[in-house]
């Protein structure tokens, strides 16, 4: 293993850049949220989940009360993936118990899109960034993220989240063309959002391809590694220093092509992969994040033990950082959190 010593950027960005640790850094996805007592108290105070969205001072008290709690090894921006849609000039609602609300999208209103602007409208989210990594310390990694052209698009089609996704499956199949046009102009848009995430101070960033699992093999070609292939070359482009992790959930048996078709440094591993499946085809390619079923950890007790321990013998072995494998349940006891965390770093 790699000796501890601290790296500029912390030791998730450590990771990327091809580090090893034993114990591994540790970070949670949807650590800033509802779980957290301090959290709930401060959503309390404030009007819409949007107006925290973009409220740098109080977005940045979200994004570091995680890790002043458990002294996690990386902060995750606060913000939401529908950022995006909001910026080029589409209608984003939260609605208390239903989740997001957007008008649902045609060709005209591809056409209608925002071209110009859009990291105007998301200075915000931007200013975020830059106050949470002039507060957080130099040995923890700041990341920032953007959800993946197809995730976005699924709910900018429906109007809203659905089971299967079923409309976006229906335009990408009837109206290819348009529906391609929409990913051509959320990559575009994503690829700026990051490049513009790594200017203000975040030292790596995350792609959420949420609704990746729905996709067909040849869907999942032109719809999820197409477009992740085409932001991970701009990007580096615009910074040829960034380090990128993708996290096609569901993806399944397609998380080798993944890695090898769109240059990610790195890959989010859901609950259903198994992690010796992840070590033998994954690991020798990129370094790999998670996967403890967020399930589980509500759980706690012995299966929250002897899972923890069965994802570290398989994976410590290469370039591995501890995660779940999805977000952290509301309902989840802050004490289990502290249980995960306890065993990853005691039992070395």
């Amino acid at each position: 293993m790699q000796a501890e010593e601290k790296s500029p950027h912390g030791r998730v960005r450590a990771v990327l850049d091809g580090k090893r640790f034993d114990p591994p850094p540790v970070w949670m996805m949807r650590q800033a949220g509802r779980y957290l007592p301090e959290y709930r108290q401060l959503r309390a105070r404030v009007g819409s989940f949007l107006d925290l969205c973009f409220d740098p001072e109080l977005a940045t008290e979200v994004t570091l009360q995680p890790v002043e709690r458990f002294d996690l090894d990386a902060a995750i921006l606060f913000s939401d993936i529908l950022v995006i849609p909001l910026a080029l000039g589409r209608k984003v609602a939260f609605v208390e118990g239903e989740g997001p609300k957007l008008e649902p999208i045609d060709a005209d209103g591809i056409e209608r899109l925002e071209r110009e602007h859009v990291l105007e409208r998301l200075a915000p989210v931007l200013d975020t960034v830059a106050s949470a990594r002039a507060r957080l310390s130099r040995d923890k990694t700041l990341i920032g993220f953007c959800g993946a052209p197809w995730t976005v698009a699924t709910y900018m089609v429906a109007g809203e989240g659905t089971a299967d996704q079923l409309p976006a499956r229906l335009m990408a199949a009837r109206e290819p063309d348009t529906f391609q046009w929409l990913i051509d102009r959320l990559t575009v848009a994503s690829a700026a959002y990051l490049a513009a995430q790594i200017r203000a101070g975040a030292d790596c960033v995350q792609i959420f391809d949420t609704w990746s699992g729905v996709l067909g093999t040849a869907e999942f070609d032109r719809w999820c590694i197409e477009p992740t292939r085409a932001i991970v070359e701009l990007v580096r482009h615009a910074e040829p220093s960034a380090r990128i992790i993708g996290f096609p959930k569901g993806a399944g048996l397609r998380l080798k092509r993944y890695a090898e078709m769109t240059g990610v440094d790195g890959i989010g591993l859901d609950w259903t992969v198994p992690p010796e499946v992840a070590r033998d085809t994954l690991q020798p390619l990129v370094a790999v994040q998670g996967n403890l079923d967020p399930a589980v950890l509500l759980a706690g007790g012995d299966t929250l033990a002897g899972a923890i321990d069965g994802i570290r013998e398989a994976l410590s072995g290469g370039r591995f950082i501890f995660n779940l494998g999805h977000g952290i349940l509301p309902q989840t006891p802050i004490t289990h959190v502290e249980e995960m965390l306890a065993r990853i770093r005691g039992a070395s």
